[in-house]
């Protein structure tokens, strides 16, 4: 049993306070995820020519500005961007899938939580209210964001083992379910050049959507073949740099709701969630249909 929460922000006015509502939908899930906790959130896009990094250090005396100095002098030019706990976000010349490579291969000490242009990842062991107070989520403006908070099953409680996950530029992750076959298709994915950090089946997942869209299919495409390709019970969101995706397994197996308004769209494991928004008595409610797609992006709305 996990917790999942995502808010897409339909009104500019609410983007200032991102954050806030996405700390206290996260803390409503306390109960169903006190293992660990994280979000993923769109916001501050990178300049034109260099991507944006989220970084984790295992080092807490982590200097960021020696690690930017490296990568400037590879790349060209990198300025840390923010810190919050032991995540950094940093912009780097250059394209992303070349930064996250020079990492792997000389820094091995440094994990890359999330890359692209507007996407930061943020994640801990620990209860979520703690997770909020750390990353000093409340202060944390965007256009949408996604947050999970974890129930250990399958694999072990680490940061890395935490959701949300990135496997492709701006694209994430958020799971609450089982999948039986991502032994198999993991195998599968890393024939096809995808890389994996953990043995969690959610990041297999987020693996396969990654390597749907470098093939060509939409989300939407990539996400009805997750129906055919993925074994288990799940409930899936998952974040782009536009918006964010629902879907449910064929036989629902996992609860979830989604609720809007003319300001913001809305997604929970639980109601109760969502409840902490503004305007929630008087939004649209709805449980979604099992094997379908629900999307929204910033040009749809």
């Amino acid at each position: 049993m996990c917790g999942i929460v995502g808010l897409f922000c339909k009104s500019p006015e609410l983007e200032p306070r991102l954050g806030e509502y996405l700390a206290a939908m996260l803390e409503q899930m306390s109960d169903r995820g006190p293992d660990s906790a994280g979000v993923a959130v769109y916001r501050d896009p990178a300049p034109s020519g260099s991507s944006k990094l989220t970084l984790y250090s295992f080092d807490p005396a982590m200097s960021w500005d020696a690690f930017c100095g490296e990568l400037a002098a590879t790349f060209g030019g990198a300025y840390e961007a923010g810190v919050r706990a032991n995540h950094a976000v940093l912009m780097v010349e250059g394209e992303a899938a070349e930064v996250e490579d020079w990492i792997r291969r000389h820094r091995p000490d440094v994990r890359v939580m999330s890359a692209g242009r507007v996407i930061e990842i943020y994640k801990e062991v620990g209860r979520p209210q703690a997770f909020v107070e750390q990353f000093h989520l409340g202060d944390i403006e965007g256009s949408h964001g996604l947050g999970h908070t974890r129930m250990a099953t399958e694999s072990r409680v680490t940061t890395e083992g935490s959701h949300p996950f990135s496997t492709g530029l701006d694209l994430c992750l958020v799971h609450n379910g089982s999948l039986s076959n991502h032994n198999r298709l993991r195998e599968l994915l890393r024939r096809e050049g995808i890389e994996f950090q953990t043995e969690n089946d959610t990041e297999v997942a987020a693996g396969y959507l990654a390597w749907r869209m470098r093939e060509g299919a939409s989300l939407q495409e990539a996400l009805e073949g997750a129906l055919a390709d993925l074994d288990g019970f799940y409930t899936f969101l998952v974040g782009t740099a536009d918006g964010f995706a629902v879907l449910r397994d064929p036989i629902a197996c996992k609860p979830a709701v989604l609720a809007e308004t003319d300001d913001w769209v809305a997604m929970s494991s639980e109601y109760r969630a969502i409840a902490v928004l503004p305007g929630a008595s008087d939004a649209r409610l709805w449980e979604p249909e099992p094997a379908v797609v629900y999307a929204w992006e910033k040009a749809l709305v």
